[in-house]
């Protein structure tokens, strides 16, 4: 095992952590809760852009109204996210959450690692490299990440000419 490896390896661990100290529901609940702030605030920016009249430029007002609804669903998500973690702890299941934000954590490392592997490989000529050819770990993930290409490349509109 080489550098790399031990990188992946701490990636993944750090991530493990993190999701056992907060718990599945409290990190679930937060990965719902940003995907919920990305898409109410690129679906009704324009609603609130219209109230932003000081603000002269059509860009820089719809990126103030993108801004303001991005960051007030996260500050509503966040007293959610709390108040039912609160819950969960005086259920008594907090054992249980934690167990499962391990698993949790663990995938999600993953997956950030597949994606940054994917993108290392993909965009730079770092796959070249000794440390990448002598790594025990990533021929692990390419076995991983190759058959979710080939089916981007089956279903995705926006591979259809590039690949």
């Amino acid at each position: 095992m080489n550098w790399i490896d031990f990188t992946i390896l701490g990636v993944i661990g750090i991530s493990a952590l993190i999701s056992l100290v907060r718990g599945f529901v409290k990190e679930a609940l937060s990965l719902v809760i940003w995907f919920g702030a990305f898409f109410i605030a690129s679906q009704y920016y324009s609603r609130l852009a219209v109230y932003f009249t000081n603000i002269q430029d059509d860009m820089v007002r719809n990126g103030a109204a993108v801004g303001a609804l991005f960051v007030a669903t996260l500050v509503v998500g966040a007293v959610v996210n709390y108040t039912i973690g609160q819950l969960v702890q005086k259920t008594g299941l907090s054992g249980t959450d934690r167990v499962l934000g391990i698993v949790f954590g663990t995938l999600r490392g993953v997956l950030i690692v597949a994606a940054v592997l994917f993108f290392m490989d993909a965009f730079t000529s770092l796959s070249n490299s000794d440390w990448w050819r002598q790594s025990q770990l990533i021929p692990e993930f390419s076995r991983l990440i190759a058959p979710f290409f080939e089916h981007l490349k089956e279903t995705s509109s926006f591979l259809s000419g590039v690949v």
